[in-house]
């Protein structure tokens, strides 16, 4: 009877088997039929241990795997409570919400862990069952209906074994959670995403808190990548709203589109501003941020975030505008605004090192590096042509009103500019840069390739003023033009460039200027004076008759100075003085050797006139329209100075010359 019963007991353990296999034909239920089949297990393990039994002590082979048999019924009675456990924790993550993140977070936690034991338990009870199974398929029940059951239940148990895996795939509790998690992460950025163009301000402690739970919980579940994605998707909408306040449509402008460096110019001042702001203040907000939220991952993915950010941002297309600005042809100005470009990547360096050090900024480091370099090269190739660029102007005529050369007063500000603080420090840098390339160069050293180079500027253009000097057929014009120039040089004294210079150099001009003036005076008109000091006039005595022929030549003298002065006031009216003090006191001196003399001589003329009537014709200047004319000569006309050639070289720089070469890179 007993055997009977056994027979019957183990019959209905494999109907029960059967059944449970033939219903398990989806995932999800797969899953729940197993644990039906494992909780009907679990009410027939003590009856299927029992049927066993009697078979083992019947077969000697029983003897043998009993031990195997008792091995396997603890694992197998895990794996149902730890099961119910999992259900438990399914049922609940399934109607629990993100509103409570950290209640939320502890069941997913617990879930994992239920899943892992679950899966633990399975595989031993399965390395149990395969040994028994082992076992019975080489004796003599490999047909027996116990291994039958055996093998069942082994496949029960590899289902369990896999509903870790599976809750973790489309469609699994623990994948659906995750989701969820995402969702609620997006949330939080979206709802607290600055609406300024700036963020002044991180976000919110308790925000940020949840957020480093909700990467820290993916980041465990190898879902990071996807977590960073997330995360730069929310911000970079924040992102482009910053570059919605900017005007930045000339990154796109094309090289071909400028003529020339002035045209550029105003560009490069916004571009510098634009990038400081996207730099420090938008990229370094955001890099605080990544760091905060992505810090206890212990990982790069802030430098993927950043990578991105910047590819928001615009970074290479500020730097591919650097790089225009290289192309424009060369020019003192372009010197000016490579330096300008440099200063803004100099005081950017730090941040871009922080920022972009990460290897997803491969691009942007390539690019900078590039730009850096064509700049420092760019700027030296000018700065050491510019002697050379200042002898090739010789070639060309000097101003035809004797007044300051524009490339004079170009070169002279142009030098100011370079040696002032907001570019000397810039341009030593540069220099020291660029022959770290090359060689090796001490610190003083930087300092006098500067120096030696504007004096060798300087010396170019003094070459230059004694051959144009040559080129004026009227030796009083080339006397005027050395006096404006020499006047120019000695009113250099308290600029950067007569620091340099020193006081030597601009004493000697001062002593040039007032030789030249006094050569000018002298060959222009102390020539006409001496028309009217010539002896061979004798006053009449009072109450005598006037000699007749003697009346005659006063009345020549007197039309041949009124022709002399007329034709040289008409000539020297086109010529210029270009400093105010300079001209009145050239015009003084002129009032002071002309006047007293032809006052004298009408003095004396005047006894003529009341002799002889027709005299009278021959007064044609009184003393005070003489003084009138000779006070307002020299006056600087609305007219240009330099030759078209002039400005080519210039390359077309009016405006800039006038407003004294406005620094257009501002203070950081």
């Amino acid at each position: 009877m007993a055997d009977d019963e056994t027979f019957e007991n183990l019959k209905a353990a494999r109907k029960l088997l059967k059944a449970s296999m033939e219903q398990s034909s989806a995932l999800s239920s797969a899953i729940n039929e197993a644990g039906l089949k494992v909780e009907r297990m679990k009410e027939r393990l003590p009856s299927l241990e029992a049927a066993i039994k009697p078979v083992g002590t019947r077969k000697c082979g029983y003897f043998a795997m009993r031990d195997q048999i008792n091995g396997a019924i603890g694992p197998a009675a895990a794996v149902l409570k730890v099961y119910d456990v999992v259900r438990e924790l399914e049922n609940s993550l399934s109607f629990e919400s993100c509103s409570d993140l950290h209640a939320y977070l502890l069941i997913m936690k617990r879930l994992e862990e239920a899943l892992r034991f679950l899966a633990g338990s399975c595989g031993l009870a399965i390395q149990w069952l395969h040994d028994i199974v082992e076992f019975l398929e080489g004796d003599a029940f490999a047909n027996d209906q116990s291994l039958l059951n055996v093998k069942k239940a082994l496949r029960i148990l590899r289902v369990l074994h896999a509903i870790e895996g599976c809750a973790r795939l489309d469609g699994g509790v623990l994948n659906a959670a995750f989701i969820k998690l995402e969702t609620e992460f997006v949330s939080l950025l979206m709802e607290n995403n600055a609406t300024a163009c700036i963020a002044s301000s991180p976000l919110p402690v308790p925000v940020i808190q949840k957020l480093q739970a909700i990467v820290e919980r993916l980041n465990a579940a190898d879902r990071l990548e996807k977590c960073v994605l997330l995360y730069t998707g929310a911000r970079s909408l924040n992102a482009r709203r910053s570059l919605q306040a900017l005007d930045l449509d000339y990154l796109e402008i094309q090289v071909s589109e400028f003529d020339d460096m002035q045209s550029i110019g105003p560009y490069i001042e916004q571009w510098g501003e634009h990038l400081e702001l996207v730099v420090k203040h938008f990229l370094e907000f955001e890099y605080k941020l990544c760091n905060s939220v992505f810090e206890k991952t212990e990982s790069d993915a802030w430098k993927r975030c950043i990578a991105r950010f910047a590819e928001e941002f615009r970074l290479v297309s500020f730097l591919q505008f650097g790089r225009s600005v290289t192309k424009i042809k060369k020019g003192p100005v372009k010197l000016l605004k490579l330096l300008d470009v440099f200063a803004v990547l100099e005081n950017l360096r730090v941040n871009f090192n922080r920022l972009f050090g990460g290897e997803a900024c491969g691009e942007i480091q390539n690019l900078t590096r590039d730009l850096i370099k064509k700049v420092v090269n760019g700027a030296c190739e000018i700065f050491w042509e510019l002697p050379s660029q200042v002898e090739l102007q010789r070639r060309f005529s000097p101003p035809s009103d004797g007044g300051i050369p524009g490339l004079v007063t170009f070169i002279t500000s142009f030098c100011n500019q370079l040696l002032g603080e907001d570019y000397k420090p810039i341009l030593i840098r540069v220099l020291r840069i660029h022959q770290s390339w090359k060689t090796d160069i001490h610190k003083d050293e930087d300092d006098d390739l500067l120096l030696k180079q504007i004096f060798s500027t300087m010396k170019e253009i003094g070459l230059n003023l004694d051959a144009w000097s040559k080129t004026y057929e009227d030796i009083s014009l080339s006397y005027l033009f050395m006096m404006n120039n020499h006047c120019h040089f000695s009113q250099l004294k308290g600029t950067k460039l007569g620091e340099i210079m020193g006081n030597s150099w601009l004493g000697a001009h001062e002593q040039y200027k007032d030789y030249y003036a006094a050569l000018y005076l002298r060959e222009s008109w102390g020539k006409l004076l001496i028309l009217l000091t010539q002896k061979g006039w004798i006053s009449p005595p009072v109450g005598g008759a006037t000699d007749y022929h003697q009346g005659s030549d006063d009345k020549k003298r007197l039309k041949a100075f009124n022709e002399a002065f007329d034709e040289r006031y008409k000539k020297h009216s086109n010529w210029i003085i270009s400093d105010d003090c300079l001209r009145q006191k050239v015009c003084q001196l002129l009032v002071q050797a002309v006047v007293p003399v032809y006052k004298s001589y009408m003095q004396k003329y005047g006894v003529l006139v009341q002799q002889d009537a027709s005299a009278r014709k021959y007064v044609k200047h009184t003393t005070q329209s003489l003084e009138k004319m000779l006070s307002s000569l020299f006056q600087p006309q609305l007219s240009k100075y330099c030759s078209t050639k002039h400005i080519r070289f210039i390359g077309k720089l009016k405006n800039f010359v006038t407003n004294q070469f406005r620094v257009m890179r501002k203070a950081m």
